[in-house]
């Protein structure tokens, strides 16, 4: 399916700037509107940007711009496993794979992957098989946390701590340090997933890239592993550590007291690269588990926001909803959102890429993000 429109983000050139080379705009991750604010992520740092939707003249209601960029530094709000280092470029990347947002927080987690050197261009062979032996984990990338989210002159914000008539609300995150946390933890005498937490996420190994919350439950869906072509969503649920207010805990919702819940879906070999939540169901975009070029399907699990139990759901169970078009190396669809003209109902998608090509590009720091019309 062709794009029924496009969104053009426009970055600051100060912040698009990640040095060696990279720019925010070539690997957006995730994407999430809130109101008259699209947040976005670049997988490489350490932030959140946030962009204000700006209608185009003569086209009311019909938004074609994201502008007014701000960048939102996540150690401003949370502990980094890993912490900051005094040289910027020295800092471990959080890999931001997916965002939500429900009951007035922003949540946001990292990829838990492990990553394997790659090889230049040039390198000769022994070189290459030297890098290809090269296994490391960002500690960075171990977070699952929670940012509490506030009105700022109309435009939604992030602060550390906030205070309404509801209650005290403050950001907190899973326990854990750079070595890992509590759900990889757990999950390492699980009989399915398990033996995949020592294996490069792409290398088909444990990879988080999709994130949905409504209300107690939390839905993590993994780019890998896939299992004889079934992907898997993890449902977790947390809770706030009664001596730590910041740090949250796993809750037993599983068979025999487990703190997670297994869910696999038949993606016809696909595996997860982000979800969000449409009423009951959930919206799953699927794609290659490992590096290569599409296919990319967006899925509709009915009433996939209130399993009741642990669920295998087969082809036949999901909707296929659109195809997104892929390019050969470039244009990667990585993060959607339920996106909506302002004061309309959400019925399109909002598609940011990976690897986005020189013609999604538009000047020096700003690019294209995809519009579909929802079936």
């Amino acid at each position: 399916m062709h794009p029924t429109g496009t969104v053009d983000l426009e970055f600051h050139p100060d912040s698009d700037d990640l040095g060696q080379h990279k720019k925010l705009r070539d690997g957006l991750s995730v994407a999430l509107q809130i109101g008259r604010t699209l947040w976005v992520a670049n997988d490489e740092s350490t932030s959140l940007e946030r962009l204000s939707l700006v209608a185009a003249k003569g086209r009311s209601g019909n938004y074609r711009y994201g502008r007014e960029h701000r960048q939102f530094a996540l150690g401003d709000y949370l502990r980094l496993p890993a912490g900051l280092a005094d040289d910027p470029a020295d800092v471990e990347e959080v890999d931001v794979e997916g965002l939500a947002c429900d009951n007035g927080y922003l949540w946001l987690v990292g990829s838990h992957s492990l990553k394997r050197k790659n090889p230049g261009v040039d390198d000769d062979a022994k070189v290459a098989a030297k890098q290809l032996a090269q296994v490391r984990a960002d500690g960075n990338r171990y977070l699952l946390a929670r940012i509490p989210v506030v009105d700022e002159d109309g435009l939604c914000s992030l602060a550390k701590e906030a205070k309404d008539k509801r209650k005290k609300r403050h950001a907190a995150q899973l326990g854990g340090n750079a070595k890992g946390n509590d759900l990889m933890q757990a999950l390492k005498e699980d009989k399915h997933l398990g033996p995949f937490l020592s294996i490069p996420g792409k290398d088909n190994g444990f990879d988080i890239e999709g994130l949905a919350v409504v209300g107690k439950r939390i839905f993590l869906g993994l780019r890998g592993p896939v299992l004889r072509g079934w992907a898997v969503v993890l449902e977790v649920e947390l809770k706030e550590d009664k001596k730590q207010a910041a740090t949250l805990r796993l809750q037993p919702i599983g068979p025999k007291q487990r703190p997670y819940r297994k869910h696999f879906l038949q993606l016809g070999g696909l595996g997860i690269r982000d979800m969000c939540v449409q009423g009951q169901d959930l919206l799953i975009l699927g794609g290659p588990s490992m590096a290569l070029d599409g296919p990319t399907t967006v899925f509709r699990w009915p009433g996939g926001t209130a399993p009741k139990g642990e669920c295998v759901v087969p082809a036949d169970g999901l909707e296929r909803v659109l195809d997104i078009p892929h390019g050969q190396g470039v244009d990667h669809a990585e993060g959607m959102t339920l996106f909506s003209a302002e004061g309309e109902a959400a019925l399109s998608l909002l598609v940011v890429y990976d690897s986005a090509s020189d013609g999604r590009k538009l000047g020096e720091s700003a690019v294209a993000a995809d519009v579909f019309r929802l079936p």
